[in-house]
């Protein structure tokens, strides 16, 4: 879901709130931002255990960094960039490359686009399942900042100026990374598209 600019704005000053010890202003933030994180972990880490611990990293990053929160980016960006430094961290520890062959994300993560309604029957259900790995296998086999900067700009809605931001390139990289992204899901996607006008 789109976020109106205004929320947007609201958001540094609710982190200023909180900061100056308004428990309330982190509740809200917490709410409005948990979903769209905790989708970008899962679907980079894919593994719901790793997803959460991670999710409580970044808020307790956040947290910890209250009181040195200085505005000078949109409070997305900064959120995400905790974020996708908690990723980097991980794999630095566990000295792995994230590989690309495996999704395992629950039904109720997906795009709500995704999400079969309850009175379609079994054979729509089946296609719209099918669709879900499909997507899936697609992200997974993307490079690893192709599929960051598409989940960053999927999950988080950020421009691409915030995406390049959190991932520390510049725009133009940012522009090529997604548009890349783009452009090989499109092609892997292409088949499903001809069977449903089939």
């Amino acid at each position: 879901m789109k976020r109106m600019v205004g929320e947007l704005q609201d958001d540094a000053a609710l982190m200023l709130a909180y900061a100056a010890g308004d428990a309330a202003a982190f509740e809200r933030l917490y709410q409005q931002h948990k979903g769209p994180l905790f989708r970008y972990l899962m679907r980079h880490l894919r593994d719901r255990e790793l997803a959460n611990d991670l999710f409580q990293d970044v808020w307790g990053r956040l947290i910890a960094a209250r009181k040195s929160y200085q505005p000078r980016a949109r409070f997305q960006t900064y959120l995400f960039t905790l974020a996708h430094n908690c990723i980097v961290d991980h794999w630095r520890r566990i000295n792995v490359r994230p590989v690309g062959n495996s999704v395992t994300l629950d039904p109720d993560d997906a795009h709500p686009s995704l999400r079969a309604a309850e009175h379609e029957g079994p054979e729509q259900r089946a296609r719209e399942d099918e669709t879900k790995l499909q997507l899936r296998a697609a992200l997974a086999a993307l490079p690893r900042e192709q599929r960051d900067a598409f989940l960053l700009y999927e999950e988080s809605g950020l421009s691409l100026d915030d995406i390049a931001a959190v991932m520390g390139v510049g725009i133009e990289t940012a522009k090529s990374r997604l548009r890349y992204a783009v452009a090989k899901l499109r092609e892997q996607l292409a088949p499903l598209a001809e069977e449903e006008f089939e």
